[in-house]
């Protein structure tokens, strides 16, 4: 997939205590850059960064003391390549919230067709899934009748988030899945999976 600028595929965001707060991995490519192809800018000292950030502004979370080596570790496996810090943090929030699906990456996988909707629907026949769920937006721009020639259901999530405990204030919603681990724990999946409609 197409790597975008200023988008979700090398930030996220976390609460502090002056509202939400971007912790960005900065990165560098050449436009029209596959996300495998995206290298970590590790001249910016983005690792320590994210961690002093992750300290003020989660040390007195109620699952910080739980989580904090193994965030410690995260940062220091964390390899060059985007596609490798993602996958990293990808691994690390399913064990906390018990997902256990195996992953694939499309980039590894012999699908060779550019079309981004027809890309889709080979990967899923690859994969041999009956199914495919997509953002919201996706309405905007996939050609479902593709997806339903294939034999594939389209579903388009729709989420409502559901409040939780957090620190600072208000509830504030879409935020990095890291914030109600800390703030959660155990109960996390149970609370993301509440606000599936």
């Amino acid at each position: 997939m197409q790597y975008k600028k200023n988008e979700w595929q090398n930030r996220n965001r976390l609460k502090s205590a002056q509202g939400p707060q971007w912790l960005t991995v900065p990165v560098r490519f050449r436009f029209p850059a596959r996300i495998d192809e995206v290298v970590v800018n590790d001249d910016a000292p983005w690792r320590h960064k994210h961690q002093q950030t992750l300290l003020s502004n989660y040390h007195r979370a109620p699952f910080w003391e739980q989580e904090v080596a193994s965030l410690t570790e995260l940062y220091t496996d964390f390899g060059t390549d985007l596609r490798d810090v993602n996958k990293l943090s990808i691994h690390w929030l399913a064990k906390r919230l018990g997902v256990d699906t195996e992953c694939h990456w499309a980039s590894s996988l012999p699908v060779t067709e550019q079309d981004p909707t027809q890309r889709l629907v080979e990967i899923c026949r690859h994969l041999g899934a009956s199914s495919y769920l997509s953002g919201a937006d996706g309405r905007n721009y996939l050609d479902v009748e593709r997806f339903t020639a294939a034999g594939i259901e389209v579903v388009f999530q729709e989420y409502e988030p559901v409040e939780y405990a957090q620190r600072f204030g208000e509830f504030t919603s879409h935020l990095s899945a890291l914030d109600v681990v800390l703030n959660c724990g155990p109960e996390s999946a149970q609370v993301l999976g509440a606000g599936r409609r």
